[in-house]
């Protein structure tokens, strides 16, 4: 990769994130802009995927709200994003959990892991 393009991307990278993983239920907390005001919306849910590295990372999060499920991808170090606090850590032995797009109810659920 170019030296300048790659000065420029560690420039941005956020260093106060929190250490998150596959299977975990997060909060995260997200700026929404509304006409001339902006406020702070959680949205918490189950990390389905995290994918890239570096400048380029982001991660997927999967809630049911209503009957519905809702999975929202973010930019890992977006100004966007305010913070990502961790509720639970999940246990699981995949690196993208697409089969819970297909699950419902207690089925859906991911084992918690003890610490």
């Amino acid at each position: 990769m170019n030296d300048i393009i790659k000065k420029i991307e560690d420039e941005q990278l956020k260093n106060d994130i929190c250490d998150f993983r596959v299977g975990d239920t997060v909060k995260v907390y997200a700026i929404i802009k509304e006409g001339n005001r902006e406020r702070v919306q959680v949205f918490e849910g189950t990390v389905l995927k995290r994918q890239n590295g570096g400048a380029r990372e982001t991660f997927t999060v999967r809630k049911i709200s209503s009957g519905i499920g809702v999975e929202r991808t973010w930019p890992l170090h977006s100004p966007r994003i305010e913070k990502i606090e961790v509720v639970r850590n999940g246990k699981v032995r995949r690196a993208k959990l697409n089969y819970l797009r297909d699950r419902v109810g207690k089925s859906a659920k991911v084992k918690e892991k003890i610490r």
